[in-house]
């Protein structure tokens, strides 16, 4: 049995610590260190392992074959960029980068060193999204992607999310994963973004907003659209929609039933499909025994090992997480701008 390969965590917030517990339960992986700027109060299985107070000493203390990112979104590209010319591979959470030209030089270095690039979209690993992707592929594009995830957050949470705001709209920070489904979906470039957003609060920066929604045009004809809001005053009316559309009828999440918009696991779960057809009815097929939040962490960092153990091609992971960034930042700066952001080429 090949050795573990060695882990450095990045950053020890909700995410962070997700993610070290995966690593620290999987013995194909070996924790050799975790930084972060102040030391949070550690779980016991955690508490043993060597604590560094910034990532570039860890980084090269450490040496490790795997960086785990999850700090803030600036510090990720930076962060990333260190580690593959270290000569390790990097799991970043999303959004990859906080802006296209950081991205890009992220992706580039990966392809330059040869180096492995997973980011965090937690979805992917989840079987009841794979499944809603295939039956929407099944039936056939062009695609109408109705998709929101509002929240009403309050006490800690509205913290996190005014200090996730400090650099990042949620549009940005959640938008990133309900787009990358969009493009597992149609395979087609977004070529059009247009976005609005507004500021409900005064707790946040004049230049941020803590409500928005877009939509985009992909190349095959298909349109998508996205609202996102956190903040104590935003709506629980209809903040779970997940929908899809096609020519030959509609996929749909009906069964969440999440406790309420704040509940972390209640955004990734399914419950249930409506598999519509046109013509031919409706059929709705349970999801029972759905991973946790937990899980698909531990999902992720299996694949993670998995990719760097089998040398799989990443390629269009990294396209679609490029993709997916690109028409997250065009909505923003149509948000800010008013005006609508053409992709030419698409971005990967």
């Amino acid at each position: 049995m090949s050795a573990p390969l060695r882990v450095l965590l990045a950053g020890l917030g909700n995410m962070g610590l997700s993610h070290a517990m995966a690593c620290h339960e999987n013995p194909a992986l070996q924790i050799v260190g975790l930084a972060n700027r102040s030391r949070p109060d550690l779980p016991g299985p955690l508490a043993g392992y060597p604590f560094f107070g910034d990532f570039e000493t860890a980084l090269a203390q450490t040496k490790p074959d795997l960086a785990v990112i999850a700090t803030y979104t600036e510090s990720h590209a930076g962060y990333a960029i260190a580690a593959m010319e270290a000569g390790a591979h990097v799991f970043v959470e999303k959004p990859l980068a906080a802006n296209m030209a950081d991205a890009t030089r992220v992706v580039e270095t990966a392809r330059r060193t040869g180096r492995k690039l997973m980011v965090g979209y937690i979805l992917r690993v989840h079987p009841s999204w794979q499944r809603l992707i295939a039956e929407a592929r099944a039936l056939g594009g062009p695609y109408v992607f109705r998709l929101n995830l509002n929240q009403q957050s309050t006490g800690a949470q509205w913290e996190v999310h005014k200090a996730l705001m400090r650099s990042t709209s949620p549009i940005v920070d959640c938008g990133v994963h309900y787009v990358d489904v969009m493009c597992q979906i149609t395979d087609a470039p977004p070529r059009e973004v247009r976005g609005m957003g507004l500021r409900l609060s005064g707790e946040i920066a004049e230049d941020m907003y803590n409500y928005g929604h877009f939509q985009v045009l992909f190349a095959d004809g298909s349109v998508g659209w996205y609202e996102a809001g956190w903040g104590p005053m935003i709506s629980e009316t209809a903040f779970f929609v997940k929908d899809v559309i096609a020519p030959g009828g509609a996929v749909s999440i009906v069964g969440s039933e999440p406790g309420g918009s704040a509940e972390i696991e209640g955004h990734t779960r399914v419950g249930a499909l409506r598999l519509h057809r046109a013509g031919h009815g409706d059929r709705v097929v349970e999801m029972p025994d759905e991973p946790g939040h937990q899980a698909l962490c531990a999902a992720e960092m299996a694949q993670m090992a998995a990719a760097i153990r089998e040398d799989r091609d990443l390629s269009r992971h990294m396209r679609d997480a490029l993709n997916s960034l690109a028409v997250c930042l065009a909505a923003d700066e149509s948000v800010r701008t008013g005006q609508a952001v053409k992709l030419q080429q698409g971005e990967g």
